[in-house]
């Protein structure tokens, strides 16, 4: 049987449902450790000021791993590498599990975070077995598992964390990770690029994408304002959730997270909004749910059970915005060329997974040093930035309409 992949041919429904949840799986591991900071820190010996390295440094493996390792889907066979990123994880979930000390966790974080890119050179694969008509509704499928991953992961470590130890979190996700190697290895078609380049020559021609793709620099700019507010945000909830002022265990967090969840619906109703031709609209919309995903809680009264509610609402009002928004982003990239798919796919989450990495750090310091308050002012800075600066997009698309009537 031929395995390679025809571009003739629709991809079918139960291969996207396949990576979906392989996408959800890997990236997931991304996430385990967010709401785990507490107790992670407090068995390694971290200080509070340090405790946004547990997340940073995975978020700096996971964009160090989209800009190098990424980029090789246009030049290696595809399911090869998918397999090798997978194991590699199942190996540094491994050494995190077992870790005692900072200088053991931080590092097992940091290859986590490399070897998890291999979610990111599945959307690309979705991208390249689906016909163009339906595009934009396939990634949104993908990235709504992928996002499901995001979301279930966080309360899926809580409650593990809250009914055995933070420490089966990860030994259970790297034999997860061993049997999903030996699933896709079996189930996945082969796809072979035509690229010609030697790996030097793929990575010097990132500079050379991100310098000739405008729409490539300000999506990648849009995600950095959205994802690190995400980021922030999940850095310090769990924290804030945690302290005194809610007094909530890790199951109770677990459900906060868990309610998240229903973000991720946004996916898709992106996904064909972008296939009409409303990306710039529904632009808008995302980047706005990032904003409103912060007032909330800084608006609410000072009562317990108001501040939960609006805490609840927030995050699923700022998911819904970060979904929304990366779907939007990968559809326009998607279409400028199949065989820089993967370069862009990669320089685009290396991006906004910087932007990430900067919101976990940046929140960790400021609620550490000025509390609640200060870092959600923080954090709506992120979206509304990337909201200045999509009125540049929004003027210049009015001049042109002007200029044509």
């Amino acid at each position: 049987m031929n395995n390679n992949v025809k571009a003739s041919a629709d991809i079918t429904a139960g291969m996207v449902a396949l990576l979906a949840v392989a996408a959800g799986l890997i990236v997931a591991n991304l996430y385990y450790a967010q709401t785990l900071v507490g107790p992670i820190s407090e068995a390694t010996g971290l200080s509070a000021q340090a405790a946004g390295l547990i997340v940073t440094l995975t978020q700096a493996g996971y964009t160090i791993g989209l800009l190098f390792v990424v980029p090789l889907g246009d030049l290696m066979e595809n399911r090869r590498l998918i397999v090798i990123s997978l194991l590699s994880t199942a190996a540094a979930l491994a050494a995190a599990a077992m870790s005692t000390h900072a200088w053991m966790f931080l590092p097992a974080a940091f290859a986590i975070g490399l070897g998890s890119v291999a979610a990111q050179i599945l959307v690309p694969f979705a991208a390249h077995l689906s016909n163009e008509a339906t595009r934009g509704q396939t990634v949104g499928k993908v990235v709504s598992g992928l996002l499901l991953g995001i979301m279930l992961a966080r309360p899926a470590a809580s409650l593990i964390a809250d009914h055995g130890s933070w420490h089966f979190v990860f030994g259970g996700a790297a034999v997860l990770m061993a049997i999903l190697a030996l699933v896709l290895r079996r189930l996945l078609p082969q796809r072979v690029p035509s690229s010609p380049m030697s790996y030097g020559k793929l990575i010097a021609s990132l500079w050379t994408l991100w310098k000739t793709t405008p729409v490539l620099r300000r999506r990648g700019a849009y995600h950095v304002g959205m994802f690190g507010a995400f980021s922030l945000f999940w850095t310090v909830a769990p924290l804030m959730l945690a302290g005194p002022a809610f007094r909530l265990s890790q199951t109770g967090i677990a459900i906060f997270a868990l309610v998240g969840m229903a973000g991720a619906v946004a996916s898709p109703i992106a996904g064909r909004l972008a296939d009409k031709g409303l990306t710039l609209q529904a632009t808008a919309g995302a980047l706005s749910l990032g904003v409103v995903g912060f007032l909330l809680p800084l608006i609410v009264p000072e009562s317990r059970n108001i501040a939960l509610g609006a805490l609840v609402i927030a995050s699923i009002v700022l998911d819904m915005g970060v979904a929304a928004n990366l779907v939007l982003g990968q559809r326009a990239i998607f279409v400028l060329g199949p065989e820089v798919r993967s370069r862009l796919n990669g320089i685009y989450f290396a991006l906004f997974f910087a932007g990430g990495a900067l919101g976990s750090a940046l929140g960790a310091w400021v609620y550490a040093d000025f509390g609640w308050h200060a870092a959600l002012l923080t954090g709506i800075a992120f979206p509304v930035l990337a909201i200045l600066y999509w009125m540049t997009e929004y003027l210049d698309r009015v001049r042109g309409n002007a200029q044509l009537a």
